[in-house]
Order: structure tokens, then sequence, then C-alpha cells
């Protein structure tokens, strides 16, 4: 398997899948992989699916996540951002490595903890997928009960909220009550791309002063 593996290129935007994976070659794909690398993965019983982002993924990536943090910094709101962390569960043979995620009601609860362990620990509150490749796996999302999740595609924004174990489209954030993220995100994202990140993030934080 890992030698197969190391002969595996994935280009930018594409995808491999890789069938009958069993749990502790997760495991080891996952240790041989490292942590320092720009493809994501995703696993669902058995089914283990490798991606390599586009530059145009990575960069609408970077820009929410600098508009999300602006905003809890801007609230006052204690959090963690952990990246694409990989979050698996052995009991529920699902594993997930989002774009972005936060911990925002939970931030205490995982404070400078550097293994987690979601047998034992809360999942993210707060999970991003950009979908570009059109790769996000909700039903992996929700075994894990992450109780947000946002994805941006087609220059949209949708918001899923996690209830009575499946995820509902919302018109707001469960973790920003009260604000037209679904409007004023891709705005400002947008933005970014015609007067600059800094420029943009500026703006943007003046405008969750004039919300409160």
């Amino acid at each position: 398997m890992l030698l197969e593996l190391k002969r595996i290129h994935v280009p930018p935007g594409q995808r491999v899948l890789l069938r009958d994976v069993t749990w502790q070659e997760l495991e080891t794909i996952l240790e041989e992989l490292g942590e320092h690398r720009a493809a994501r993965i995703a696993y669902d019983r058995g089914i283990l699916e490798i991606m390599a982002p586009l530059p145009e993924h990575e960069d609408n990536k970077e820009i929410i996540s600098d508009l999300v943090k602006a905003l809890l910094e801007e609230l006052d709101i204690e959090f963690r951002c952990l990246g694409s962390t990989t979050f698996k569960n052995k009991a529920m043979v699902q594993g997930i490595e989002p774009d972005q995620c936060f911990y925002i009601k939970n931030e205490l609860k995982i404070r400078g903890k550097k293994r987690l362990d979601l047998t034992v620990d809360p999942p993210p509150d707060l999970a991003l997928e950009i979908d570009i490749n059109s790769r996000t796996h909700s039903n992996i999302y929700q075994s894990l009960k992450v109780p947000e999740l946002w994805r941006f595609e087609n220059d949209k924004l949708q918001i899923n909220i996690l209830q009575d174990g499946h995820y509902v489209e919302s018109p707001e954030s469960f973790n920003f009550p009260g604000l037209s993220l679904i409007e004023v995100i891709p705005q400002y994202l947008e933005q970014s791309k015609i007067a600059g990140r800094n420029s943009t993030l500026k703006a943007f934080r003046i405008w969750v002063r004039q919300q409160r």
C-alpha cells in the first residue's frame, strides 16, 4: 500500500479514491503522508479519498478564514483555529480534514491540547469547506457531530446547522447569530480580489463594529 501510495501523483483539482482501506492502513497512510502537505483526505467506511486543491481554492480558503478570525476578534470571542487537522473516530470508521475549522464555544475544552481524540474531545464548532472541487462530505461531518458546516461554492456561502443529527440549511450562523454573513462574506471575498487583503479586512472590521 505504501509503495503504491508513493507512486500516486494527484494533480491540483483532482482526486484519487482508494477502496477497502482498513483503519490501520488509514493510520499508516496518514503517518506516511505527514502533516505538512497540500493534499486533503476523507475516509468513510473503507473508502479513502485524497484530493489536491487548486490555487483558487486556497486563496478563497485563506480570505474567508481571515474574515472569520477578524469577526471573532472584533466580537472579543476566544477561539482556536486548527486548519486542516485530521478529525477521525475509529468507532464510526470515518475521518475528515476540513479546509479550515474553528473551536469557538468549546475552545476552553481543548485549549492547550496538542492531540485531539473525538471519542473524548468535542468536534470543532465550525468547519469550512471550499467546494471548487465538489469535495464536501456532509455525512462525515454529521457523523462526527460538527455543529456548523460552511460550504462556499460558485461564489455563494451556504450555512448548515446540525439538527437532530442532520444538517439543515440556515439563513444565519449558529455561532454568529443576527449577522447577515451569507451575503457579506462573499461580498468581502470578492472585494479582496480588487482592493487587496489588508484593505478588505479593515473594511470588514468596521462593518462588524457597526453591527453591535
